[in-house]
């Protein structure tokens, strides 16, 4: 999860930061073996930024924190109680923790008073940009371009001013599967190690899943939510569903859109759950845990179909536009007697 730093990391006597920065930037296959390598590029060539710079830009002004705020929508009052509950483990860290929109834009914060000069001071503070944008490389811009939980300590930041911080950042994504916000961990402790910062981001990432769900189960609350196992896994997040009083599936989480291959017709003209299931019985037929996650559901579509077919193998597997064969396959792999 965390992002690596580049090739060669610990510059030759002399080199400061922003020298190596630009050597690196330059290097094409430094860009190519390290993700931070690549975010330093992006910074200089596409962004046209220089790790150089002093002064950061300015924050947004009030009307456009309110319009960031709205962009949010439920999900920043969620968020909100998340980062009190996170905020009460980490207090006495030296840390803090912010809430950004799609865009970089921090709209939410806690930090201790005791640090509040330091972070002040170092930017992290409400309606500031940190886009990859306006700060390069950063716990909170960078996983917004990669759209991942990332971590970037101290010299992995892009401009010199900022890498007296460690900030570890994970993505959140609203009932749609959009990306909708950042929620980040930083710390200016000069003793911030690796280890720590691996538990902190762990800790933001799974702060991030919780937010998730959450507001998932807000955007549906007349619906009944099937939940899959495989939450808050590597490169996963919520895998849930949510299916009406007809089974029609009329939600999903990301995790869920690319693991069942749901797009935008799927919900325009809902889908029967089973039939959901069906298509990815016969995507993954054979394949080797591809569906894991989804057993759960599964049992339960087979289960269902054999109840309508009053026990008719044949009429339930035709229910569910599978062979009477392949029936018999996901019965036994899934642990299910027709007979019960």
């Amino acid at each position: 999860m965390a992002a690596k730093g580049p090739p060669d990391a610990r510059p030759a006597d002399g080199m400061g930061h922003a020298d190596r920065v630009h050597e690196t930037a330059q290097s094409g296959s430094a860009a190519a073996l390290s993700s931070i390598a690549a975010s330093w590029r992006r910074s200089i060539n596409r962004y046209g930024l220089s790790p150089e710079s002093a002064s950061r830009g300015p924050p947004v002004d009030h009307h456009g924190l309110i319009e960031a705020r709205d962009r949010l929508g439920r999900l920043a009052p969620i968020a909100a109680e998340t980062m009190e509950q996170l905020f009460a483990t980490v207090a006495e860290a030296g840390c803090c923790i912010v809430l950004t929109d799609a865009h970089g834009v921090i709209v939410e914060r806690r930090g201790a008073a005791a640090d509040d000069d330091i972070f002040a001071g170092a930017g992290l503070w409400m309606a500031a940009d940190w886009s990859e944008q306006a700060e390069g490389t950063n716990g909170i811009g960078t996983c917004l371009a990669e759209e991942r939980p990332v971590i970037v300590l101290r010299e992995d930041h892009f401009h010199s001013r900022n890498t007296a911080m460690s900030c570890m950042g994970a993505p959140v994504f609203d009932h749609e599967g959009r990306l909708a916000a950042v929620l980040d961990l930083s710390s200016c402790r000069a003793d911030m190690t690796t280890g720590f910062a691996r538990l902190a981001a762990q800790a933001i990432t799974d702060a991030a899943r919780r937010i998730e769900s959450q507001n998932f189960h807000a955007a549906f609350p007349d619906a009944r939510i099937i939940f899959c196992d495989g939450h808050g896994e590597r490169g996963g997040g919520a895998m849930l569903l949510a299916v009406d009083r007809d089974d029609l599936v009329v939600g999903a989480t990301r995790k869920a859109r690319r693991n069942l291959n749901l797009d935008a017709d799927d919900f325009r003209t809902p889908q029967p759950l089973t039939d959901i299931l069906a298509r990815r019985a016969r995507a993954s037929d054979g394949a080797s845990g591809d569906s894991d996650d989804l057993d759960a559901a599964a049992r339960m579509a087979l289960r269902q179909a054999l109840a309508r077919a009053r026990g008719n193998v044949s009429a339930a597997a035709r229910n569910l536009g599978l062979s009477r064969a392949t029936f018999y396959r996901r019965m036994e792999r899934l642990g299910l007697d027709p007979r019960k």
